[in-house]
């Protein structure tokens, strides 16, 4: 007697609506919105292109949206070619969301006390909650993501620890412009948010597209 196949192999993959996709475009970048400006207060960084805005922050003064936009340019060209129209469609909403949310939010929101520590792993569990949105949305906010989710689609490789490796790399170029304390702290928050991601974004756990 055979044994029937589990629902979920047999089932046809589920595709999101035009809407399911713009709510998640909006709660991701803005939960990420958020944590960006917990770690502007606290005077933390994050990896990946946002913390290459930072660093660009903290030693030219320019907005962090500004920077954050630009940087990302040159990567639309790879999401393109390995990713495809609409995932990189949806990455420069992403981007262009984030860059705006950056910028207003800090007139909406003001923190009192902020800890530094508890900024970076609260900030980094945001983060992470933020890209697991996108991620699964098949969307990104560019660089290392695009790089994370091409690499684990392809090889198998969990875009997490991918992310994970390159954002204390660039957390760990700061130390000549930020104190070595907060370096460290920065640090806990990239695992923060790289853990979210290996646990939960892993490859063929969600099917939906």
């Amino acid at each position: 007697m055979s044994t029937p196949a589990p629902a979920a192999a047999s089932a046809a993959v589920t595709r999101h609506s035009r809407f399911e996709d713009l709510q998640a475009l909006l709660s991701g970048t803005l939960l990420i919105a958020l944590a960006v400006l917990m770690y502007r207060h606290a005077g933390l960084l994050s990896g990946g292109t946002a913390g290459l805005a930072f660093l660009g922050h903290y030693a030219s003064g320019w907005r962090f949206g500004t920077l954050f936009f630009l940087i990302n340019l040159p990567f639309y060209w790879l999401a393109w070619r390995q990713m495809g129209r609409a995932f990189s469609v949806k990455t420069f909403l992403a981007v262009l969301l984030l860059s705006a949310e950056s910028e207003v939010l800090p007139q909406l929101i003001s923190f009192r006390t902020l800890e530094p520590l508890y900024a970076a792993v609260m900030g980094g569990l945001l983060m992470g909650t933020g890209f697991l949105i996108l991620f699964r949305h098949r969307a990104s906010l560019g660089g290392v993501g695009i790089l994370a989710l091409a690499l684990q689609e392809r090889r198998g490789w969990r875009a997490g620890h991918v992310q994970m490796a390159v954002d204390v790399m660039i957390v760990a170029m700061a130390l000549w412009l930020v104190e070595p304390q907060k370096v460290l702290m920065s640090i806990a928050g990239a695992v923060a948010l790289n853990m979210i991601l290996a646990i939960n974004h892993r490859p063929g756990r969600y099917i939906a597209q």
